[in-house]
């Protein structure tokens, strides 16, 4: 009988886990859409369960960002990450 004392693997490996590498790989599945449009997104801080945007280009002065920002990208992180609570755009 082995007694393995290995610890499991660490959190980032699990895509479902709220980390700065999962938050960014869902984000580059929405960047082409928003690059079309002329902007982009960055991920500015990661409190706790809410994760804190910069709107870019086109996409910081769009009239529709806020429908963007709920609908698009809080939307597809919250499905993608559930431990994802909310998504907040800072300037």
């Amino acid at each position: 009988m082995s007694t393995d004392t290995t610890p499991a693997a660490p959190e980032a490996s699990d895509p479902h886990a709220l980390t700065l590498e999962n938050v960014e790989r869902t984000l580059d599945e929405l960047r082409p859409y928003l690059m079309a449009d002329g902007g982009n997104v960055e991920v500015v801080e990661i409190d706790g369960p809410i994760v804190k945007v910069r709107l870019q280009g086109a996409c910081g002065s769009c009239p529709s960002s806020t429908m963007t920002l709920k609908m698009g990208i809080e939307r597809k992180l919250r499905e993608a990450i559930p431990e994802v609570s909310e998504v907040v755009q800072v300037l």
